[in-house]
């Protein structure tokens, strides 16, 4: 299948450029034709407005020296796109293993990437909830690290949520306009949503509102999830007269069963070729006071003293507790059966702001004002044993002055500016106690109250505590400054810095938390910059270079600062990226495109007792193509191929697979194993290949757009993923198949009506995703099967 699709890649690639060619043979070299473009792009696949989100300046995306791309309202609709996972048929470097089932942040280059709210950085979301797209007006995914204006990020990435507004292409709402919609599928899905743009014209001064709100109750295609999603946008634009202008809104979300699954346990190679799982249950243990559950007392011992069901590597391998003593066998797995138990349970609940207010000057410069809130509050549990209690906010303050200064032949666009940006948060979790064993489930059968773990937010005379209980706050001032310079009209110099004095402070108070004790406080001054050439050829190619040097927060699933953290003053980290590539438009603009060659540093923290601040090299080459080919048929190809090193030693926590400790399966799946320092083990003491990313990522997707008659209009999108083979970190791992997944969407529109078939996973491919963080090598998630929905909307 692999072969086939990279045949099919590289022969419509061919097809595009000849078909470009022969349009180049009889039009205009390099010019961009505004009436040819409009007319063919039905999909949304150009860019009707500049972007900021790259530099901060208003610049074309096909012309910003950095890789980057953008999915519109209308492509998001067309190809289907309902959450970040998604998004890797429209963009080239994404792809986003399992955070345990929900898709809370893109993984970009090898390493997670950053979640942007019109350009400001909200509270951190590994996969506490699934992150909102809905409503967007446009989405940005950008390679590299965030502009100066953003404030200090990592290099791998950002992902910038654009929600629509009440006023677009620099016009506000003109008459009161809306639509509503009704959604079902596959495994009871239900969902409504509305949307309603209201002009709010008083005497001279313009404006506009938008409001968005969306309610979702469904199942899924795993058994025992059923999430329910409800969100509510509002966003207002003045015209103030004088020059000024203003824009303020927000998005409260909440979400109730989001929940956390790692997927299958026991892992055999066995299991992930054929579905052959190892069955058998522990009975050593009992829940004596039948609540359903296993409290520290009830597994043997408290207080907290001992871990009674964890073996460290290389000591005893096995106990009455690590061994399988009913029901040993082996059986089918149905990819629906996951991990998952009637006890557990994730509230999510965000709260987003923002407030512009704007100067517009005659001369063309700018003062912008703006104030951005957000906040995350999550109560979760894991019935392995991993509860957790999330409460923190963020706020940023921000002022910027655009402007224009030329000199001869010299022109420039720059801004200066300043920001505060300061959290608050409390992280409470628990999982250092020994508690956890995620083999010891037998999935097959289903929970038992002997594998349910107790959690804090029950009340035992033993029961569990929160073992972390991270009070953090950190603080960050900065000033900034980026110059777009073009010397003539063909060579541009972009240059842009930033510096930031940090304060950060914390303390953990948890029963069992492996962090030094008091409250910690350190800060540090950082310089972070990045400058990118480029030349514009006559014939529409625009070759460039770019180099970033960044710094970035070591921040944990909360937001917040470990202690350990300052105490060792790694709570601040450096990365850089060296990026070369070449952007194209050909054919009067209808054939649009990039080719990239990375490579970056960066850092991630690494979960468990001990937070680690772990190294990664990563380097690749990306591809990107968008082509009109008719007023009616148009392509897109995103394609990469990367390779992501883990800089040794890697001295973070693990949990590790039962062969690497020799132990037999039914002798080890009642508990678990652990090592503190994952160079430990064989063959992983210095530099190893960050495998849980797939080396090479190919999408190949068409639409066609019927011409409007007087019965209506129709369209299809039909496409493919390819995603190459990805396996466990550890030695002689098990290895995850390569798979290619097909999606179809359809609609049909006749006056103020449309109805909708999207179809994902047209042919039903069982394919797996490995887990993330310290399970990384004890499970992963078989990815859904063939999914459908219909959808009915009627405008007004």
């Amino acid at each position: 299948m692999s072969k086939k699709l990279l045949w099919a890649a590289g022969a419509s690639l061919s097809a595009l450029i000849a078909s470009s060619g022969a349009v180049l043979a009889d039009d205009q070299v390099g010019m961009v034709d505004e009436v040819v473009v409009t007319a063919r792009d039905k999909t949304g696949l150009l860019e009707k407005d500049p972007s900021n989100s790259v530099f901060g300046l208003d610049k074309p995306l096909i012309e910003t020296p950095r890789s980057a791309s953008f999915a519109s309202d209308i492509t998001l609709e067309r190809y289907g796109i309902q959450s970040i996972d998604d998004l890797t048929a429209v963009s080239p470097g994404t792809y986003t293993a399992s955070f345990y089932g929900v898709p809370g942040a893109l993984n970009i280059r090898g390493t997670l990437a950053e979640n942007y709210f019109r350009g400001f950085k909200r509270v951190e979301n590994r996969g506490t909830y699934s992150t909102p797209i809905a409503n967007a007006a446009q989405i940005e995914v950008v390679r590299g690290p965030p502009t100066p204006i953003y404030g200090a990020g990592k290099v791998g990435g950002m992902l910038n949520f654009i929600p629509k507004s009440g006023r677009a292409e620099g016009e506000y709402v003109s008459e009161v306009g809306g639509e509503a919609e009704f959604t079902v599928g596959s495994y009871g899905r239900k969902e409504v949503s509305g949307q309603i743009a209201i002009p709010l014209n008083f005497g001279t001064t313009e404006g506009g509102l938008h409001l968005y709100a969306q309610a979702e109750n469904s199942d899924s295609f795993y058994r025992g999830i059923s999430p329910r999603r409800e969100i509510l946008q509002a966003s207002v634009d003045f015209e103030l007269g004088g020059g000024w202008r203003t824009a303020f809104g927000g998005m409260a979300y909440h979400s109730d069963g989001d929940v956390q699954t790692p997927g299958w346990n026991r892992l055999t190679q066995d299991l992930i070729d054929n579905q052959t799982y190892i069955t058998g249950r522990d009975t050593s243990l009992t829940d004596v006071n039948g609540d359903g559950k296993l409290t520290p007392n009830e597994i043997g011992f408290y207080p907290y003293n001992s871990a009674l069901y964890i073996a460290y590597y290389g000591f005893p391998s096995s106990s009455a507790r690590h061994t399988l003593d009913t029901g040993v066998g082996t059986v089918k797995l149905d990819p629906r059966t996951v991990y998952i138990s009637d006890a557990d349970f994730s509230n999510s609940w965000t709260k987003t702001g923002y407030f512009d207010l704007i100067r517009d000057f005659d001369n063309g410069s700018a003062l912008k004002f703006q104030l951005f809130y957000d906040e995350l509050k999550n109560k979760r549990f894991v019935s392995y044993g991993y509860p957790a209690f999330f409460d923190s906010w963020v706020g940023e303050a921000r002022v910027t002055y655009d402007f224009d200064y030329d000199v001869g032949f010299i022109t420039s666009k720059s801004f200066v500016g300043a920001s505060y940006r300061k959290f608050d948060g409390n992280r409470k979790e628990s999982y250092n106690s020994g508690l956890i064993a995620l083999d010891r489930r037998d999935i097959a059968f289903g929970a038992t109250p002997t594998d349910i773990i107790d959690d804090p937010f029950s009340v035992e005379s033993y029961g569990l505590q929160w073992e972390n209980d991270n009070q953090s706050t950190w603080s960050q001032a900065g000033v900034f400054i980026t110059t777009d310079i073009f010397i003539g009209d063909r060579l541009n110099l972009m240059l842009g810095g930033r510096y930031d004095d940090y304060k950060v402070e914390a303390e953990d108070t948890g029963l069992v938390s492996y962090q030094p004790a008091g409250h910690l406080k350190d800060g540090q001054g950082k310089g972070t910059y990045t400058a990118s050439l480029s030349y514009q050829f006559d014939f529409g190619l625009m070759p460039y270079i770019t180099y970033a040097e960044a710094a970035a927060l070591e921040m944990s699933q909360a937001g917040d600062i470990a202690p350990s953290l300052i105490a060792n003053q790694s709570w601040l980290s450096d990365s850089d990226l060296a990026e070369a590539g070449v952007k194209f438009q050909l054919a009067q603009g209808t054939l649009v495109g990039s080719l990239a060659a990375y490579r970056q540093n960066r850092t991630q923290l690494t979960g468990g007792p001990n937070p680690t601040v772990r190294g990664n090299r990563s380097k690749g080459v990306e591809l990107e193509v968008r082509y009109l080919a008719t007023e009616n048929l148009s392509f897109t190809f995103a394609g990469n191929t990367q390779r992501t090193t883990v800089k040794g030693p890697d001295n973070s926590f693990a949990y590790i697979p039962y062969y690497v400790t020799g132990v037999d399966p039914v002798n080890a799946f009642g508990g678990t194993y652990v090592v503190w320092a994952f160079s430990s083990l064989p063959g992983r003491g210095g530099d190893y290949a960050y495998t849980l990313i797939p080396r090479t990522v190919l999408s190949l997707y068409g639409s066609y757009t019927s011409d409007e008659y007087s019965w209506g209009q129709w369209g299809a999108t039909a496409g493919a993923t390819y995603v190459s083979s990805t396996a466990q970190t550890v030695e002689n791992p098990i290895v995850y198949p390569e798979y290619t997944t097909a999606s179809l969407s359809m609609f049909y529109q006749r006056g103020p009506y449309q109805a909708s078939l999207n179809i994902d996973n047209l042919f039903d491919e069982l394919f797996f995703t490995p887990a993330a963080d310290s399970y990384a090598n004890l499970a992963a998630l078989p990815g859904k099967g063939r999914e459908w929905r219909v959808s009915l909307k009627r405008s007004f």
